[in-house]
């Protein structure tokens, strides 16, 4: 169905080639899972399929791409557009009308198909994703989660035979991830759909896949075959199969169902011994309140009643289903939301009556759009500013950004990296300011697992030194690993609120993998078990 021959993609000024001499077999009916680091060429693997790369994206293409035996290059993406349905790593960019139903209607509008089929396919979808509730809505009131599964369900009203999915999870909560996850199992095994999936949160999706590529960046050769056989080497693996290697388990378990019934001397090992979870550090002062907040989206209630303290020291996480309310939340502590009701107050003050510059001194906020952050020509220029900015050292901004993602190009333009990588240049940028409130909402999209444990490092070192942060996540994996308290909201409202290891561990849908593995003991990371096991007499 899919078929790369000898394809090599340069981009102009580009130090080497994105991919080089890439030979790929795709067959109908087939779920193959894309993997790699930040940056290594993934999302340039996924638009060749449809013809962004190279009729959009510019650069130059040497070899063949065939998607159900037309040739890419002769075939611009309007022209496979009955073949090939795709969703990028940013879903509201390709959004063209202003209310779910239309969007849902709009690719089968352009390919002609009769009003009947349209409305009954826009029904099938709404049901198949979730979204009947949300028919009517506008776009833009949507969640970032919300905005994405709209996006998948305007490609499946058309039928295509291919799906290419850029991070398709990355911005739902963990159930609508399962929900999206087995919609597309269904399609593969009852209509064989060919799926084309990249993704970085591993933990979600491996275990439904029927082959895995890896992508090494550098243009060097890509790897094909099995999730188990390249899992066992490959420097991005999920939880399960990191705790598989530590404990030395053959063959690797890619679910926890396997992962359990590998694990029974495993947990008799760690039995006695007490997890570490993060550093326990006794809360600080009081850095960020908000007092029986309440906000609104004209008829929509999007927080009611929020009490919340945010104190130095702490890492809290923020969870809650998509459309829960945690944006919200934080944009009412930056000011960029006003309350109908009650207060919001950070560092003592009311942030929507500071100033730019004084907001940024209290308060560094990262969106779930870095994007919108970023307006200099190179990146390079965005360091440089930040370090002004902030009365930082020079260089201040490029060394954290080479400690999130190594070797991003400084002269490259920030729109043209990869999804993570700019979001690593804005956590980069808000972070060389050092605003005793860190406020970050899905801060791991796009990132790798080596990047994301570099910036739970980072949180941990901030933390220490007494700023407070809140990280707004699906990532229970992220919650885990950085958060000492973690806080559900479910339709605006506050429903938990206690310790990460006494809140996750107690909840199927927030559970990290090894609490999932080892329970009913409370391990919540492998890296707690590594420390564990290597001081095991």
């Amino acid at each position: 169905m899919i078929n790369f021959d000898q394809v090599t993609i340069s981009y102009p000024e580009a130090a080497g080639p994105a991919l080089a001499d890439v030979d790929l077999h795709v067959p109908e009916g087939e779920l193959c899972l894309v993997v790699g680091r930040t940056g290594s060429g993934k999302s340039t693997l996924l638009r060749a399929v449809n013809g962004l790369v190279p009729h959009f994206t510019g650069g130059t293409l040497h070899g063949r791409v065939t998607v159900a035996g037309r040739d890419t290059a002769d075939h611009p993406p309007r022209e496979l557009a009955d073949v090939v349905g795709m969703v990028g790593q940013d879903p509201a960019s390709g959004f063209v009308t202003d209310v779910v139903e239309d969007e849902l209607a709009y690719t089968m509008e352009s390919l002609g198909l009769p009003p009947d089929t349209m409305r009954r396919r826009v029904e099938e979808t709404l049901d198949l994703l979730g979204l009947a509730d949300l028919r009517h809505r506008a776009l833009s009131t949507l969640s970032g989660g919300q905005r994405q599964r709209v996006a998948l369900g305007s490609v499946l009203t058309a039928h295509p035979s291919v799906l290419v999915l850029d991070e398709p999870t990355s911005a739902l909560d963990p159930p609508a991830a399962e929900e999206v996850l087995a919609a597309l199992q269904r399609l593969v095994h009852d209509l064989g759909i060919t799926v084309l999936l990249a993704e970085h949160r591993l933990e979600r999706v491996v275990q439904y896949a029927d082959r895995m590529v890896h992508v090494p960046g550098d243009a060097a050769p890509l790897q094909d075959g099995s999730p188990q056989t390249l899992l066992a080497t490959t420097p991005v693996a999920p939880p399960v199969v990191e705790l598989g290697r530590l404990a030395g388990w053959d063959p690797l378990p890619l679910s926890i169902r396997d992962a359990r019934r590998q694990a029974g001397d495993l947990r008799v090992r760690l039995a006695e011994l007490p997890p570490n979870g993060t550093p326990h550090r006794t809360p600080g002062e009081q850095l960020a309140v908000t007092c029986e907040l309440a906000v609104t989206y004209g008829p929509v209630v999007a927080l009611k009643g929020v009490d919340l303290d945010l104190r130095e020291g702490e890492v809290i996480a923020l969870m809650g289903r998509n459309g829960a309310g945690k944006s919200t939340l934080l944009r009412a502590l930056t000011g960029l939301n006003r309350p109908d009701a009650g207060a919001a107050r950070v560092v003592g003050s009311d942030p929507a009556t500071l100033r730019p510059k004084e907001l940024v001194r209290k308060v560094g906020f990262v969106p779930q759009e870095p994007a919108d952050l970023l307006y200099a020509d190179t990146v390079a220029a965005e360091c440089a500013a930040a370090d002004r900015d902030a009365d930082a050292p020079e260089g201040s901004c490029r060394a954290l950004l080479e400690r999130l993602v190594p070797g991003s190009d400084p002269a490259a333009h920030p729109r043209d990296l990869s999804e993570g990588q700019r979001l690593g240049l804005v956590l980069a940028i808000v972070l060389t300011a050092r605003p005793p409130v860190l406020l970050l909402d899905e801060p791991t999209r796009g990132l790798d697992y080596p990047a994301k444990r570099r910036l739970v490092t980072i949180l941990r070192e901030l933390a220490a030194d007494g700023h407070g942060i809140i990280l707004a996540t699906h990532d229970v994996e992220l919650a885990a690993a950085a958060a000492s308290r973690t806080v559900v909201v479910a339709d605006g409202e506050i429903v938990v609120d206690g310790p990460t290891s006494e809140v996750v561990v107690g909840s199927p849908a927030f559970a990290p993998q090894v609490a999932k593995i080892l329970a009913p003991q409370r391990w919540l990371t492998v890296e707690q078990v590594a420390d564990a096991l290597a001081v095991t007499p």
